[in-house]
C-alpha cells in the first residue's frame, strides 16, 4: 500500500486488514480517535509503536510525555508540524511493510 491508498482508506469505517498496529494507530488518529489510536500504538513495545506513540502525546500537548517516548525509540524530538510528521512516519512504516 502506498501512501495515497493509506490516505484514501481514512474515508472507510474500518483500518485495512494487515496494518501493523502502529500504522493502525496513524489512521485512527487520521480519523480523530485519539483515545483508539493510543491504545493501539501500545499493542507493540517495539520502535514503531514507540515512535507513533510520541507522536500522539506531542499531538495531546503532552510534550514531556512525548519526549519520553522519543528516548525509548532512540528518535530526536520531532520539529515539523503536526501533518508533517504524520506523514513521515505513515509513508516509513508503509515502505517497511
Amino acid at each position: 500500500m502506498d501512501l495515497q491508498a493509506f490516505r484514501d482508506s481514512i474515508a472507510k469505517s474500518q483500518p485495512p486488514a494487515g496494518l501493523s498496529s502502529a500504522l493502525q494507530a496513524l489512521w485512527w488518529d487520521a480519523k480523530g480517535d485519539w483515545a483508539k489510536a493510543h491504545e493501539r500504538a501500545q499493542l507493540r513495545d517495539d520502535a514503531a509503536g514507540m515512535r507513533v506513540h510520541a507522536y500522539l502525546h506531542r499531538k495531546e500537548g503532552d510534550q514531556s510525555n512525548a519526549e519520553y517516548w522519543y528516548r525509548r525509540c532512540d528518535a530526536t524530538p520531532s520539529i515539523l508540524t503536526l501533518e508533517e510528521e504524520w506523514q513521515e512516519l505513515a509513508w516509513e512504516l508503509l515502505r517497511q511493510g
